[in-house]
């Protein structure tokens, strides 16, 4: 009996055909279900490259964006650079050498108050009896363990007759003297006005054994005041220089002098041409140059063999007083001393010039930026000095580097020298150094500092 056939399957209406499964391990190349995957596969793996890609895309923006950031935030608060200075040295400035009219015998040295060593001196320097200049040694030394305030007395000194036995000593040793009497009360700048102008022995001794208690102890004092002050060529034998044992080197003669004029008692004791003095009577100043030359002090100082003068003269020159000290010693006569030492002052004073240095405003530096701003700098003062015969006169200046700065700030000095002197003038901006801006900022990584970068 015959089968009756199988019925077929149909789809429903509108629906995809039925596929068949594949057999594991089939390698089918239709429409199976292994291609499917595959596609699929493919599909996941280009939406992945894609993010990446994305992903990467977005890094590097925001990457660029975070640097851009931090170098534009760098490149603003940066410092500027500082900017160096082009300087202006202002030339030396020197005189022509000064000639001197120098004594032709003896021994000499001459120097001026304030100015390093001397002007001119002897060529030996050898020591030499200074005589009565051994009194500026006796007056120096019982000022100062007496001291007189200028315009005042000081103490009182009675003489007696024990001061008047030592006058005829002296008259009969053919010293100076000053007349004394017994009962005679004198101040001790009387006193000294006794001793300095008509170069009173007596005075010396008496003005010795009244501060001292003795000659021999004035004598000790005497020479360890000297080796405090650095005179060792000074040697001082007696408080009067009658013996031929007080000498004296001339440089060292010449800075006694200048200690001299810096007590203001004794400078106007040895300034005074005579003085009426009570119980003594009229005394005049024995240095006869006095007066005239510019010449005002200090002391002479006679031996049998020889006149010397330990002097002081003073020079206007411009708006200063140049007070020159010197000394000549060994001169045969005191016509003779005098008229060596007119000449020796007339050649002198002539050789000291004020020398306008430096001119108030003066620029002497510029600065130019990077970014295209010049800025100069001026002194904030003028400077003059005082020099004598060919001393050089020169400015160096010396200016700091300069970043962001106000108009007015001090950005250095010109410092000024001539000789021993020295003077220091601020260097000052004219206008403000100021900042380059945002854009010269952004467009010059290179010339910001390395810290900024």
């Amino acid at each position: 009996m015959s089968q009756p056939p199988a019925p077929t399957a149909f789809a429903p209406t509108g629906s995809e055909p039925a596929r068949p499964a594949r057999a594991s391990g089939g390698t089918g190349t239709g429409t199976g279900t292994g291609a499917g995957a595959a596609a699929s596969e493919a599909r996941r793996r280009m939406y992945r490259r894609r993010r990446i890609v994305v992903g990467s895309v977005l890094a590097v923006v925001l990457a660029l964006l975070v640097s851009g950031g931090v170098y534009v935030s760098n490149a603003l608060g940066a410092p500027v650079p500082a900017i160096a200075a082009t300087i202006t040295d202002p030339a030396p400035v020197s005189q022509a050498v000064q000639p001197l009219v120098l004594p032709g015998t003896g021994e000499f040295a001459v120097g001026a108050v304030g100015f390093d060593g001397l002007l001119a001196a002897s060529e030996s320097q050898a020591s030499m009896a200074i005589a009565s200049i051994a009194k500026v040694v006796t007056a120096l030394v019982v000022l100062e363990q007496h001291p007189v305030a200028p315009g005042e007395g000081g103490p009182a000194i009675e003489y007696t007759d024990a001061d008047v036995d030592i006058y005829w000593d002296m008259v009969a040793q053919n010293g100076s003297v000053a007349p004394v009497s017994p009962g005679t009360t004198l101040s001790l700048v009387e006193s000294l006005e006794a001793l300095m102008l008509p170069s009173g022995n007596n005075y010396a001794i008496s003005i010795a054994n009244w501060a001292f208690g003795s000659e021999a102890a004035y004598t000790e004092a005497a020479n360890a005041w000297l080796a405090a002050k650095g005179l060792t060529g000074i040697v001082i034998a007696d408080a009067s220089g009658l013996s031929l044992d007080n000498v004296g080197t001339p440089g060292d003669l010449v800075e006694l002098g200048e200690l001299a004029l810096a007590n203001p008692t004794l400078a106007g004791i040895v300034a005074q041409q005579a003085v009426d003095l009570p119980g003594v009577g009229r005394v005049e100043n024995s240095n006869k140059l006095l007066g005239s030359h510019g010449v005002d002090g200090i002391k002479t100082g006679t031996t049998d063999d020889a006149a010397n003068l330990l002097f002081s003269a003073d020079y206007q020159v411009g708006s200063s007083t140049v007070t020159v000290v010197g000394v000549v010693l060994g001169q045969e006569t005191h016509a003779r001393l005098r008229d060596q030492v007119a000449s020796l002052l007339d050649s002198v004073a002539p050789g000291f010039h004020e020398v306008e240095a430096l001119v108030a405003g003066t620029t002497l530096a510029e600065y130019t930026s990077a970014w295209g701003q010049t800025v100069t700098a001026h002194a904030a003062d003028g400077a003059s000095v005082l020099v004598w015969s060919d001393t050089p006169v020169d400015v160096e200046v010396v200016a700091d580097p300069v970043a962001l700065a106000d108009a007015g700030a001090q950005v250095g000095t010109a410092t000024v020298r001539a000789g021993g002197q020295v003077i220091e003038v601020p260097l000052l901006l004219d206008e403000s150094v100021v900042d380059p801006g945002v854009w010269w900022r952004l467009g010059n990584p290179g010339a910001l500092s390395a810290d900024a970068r």
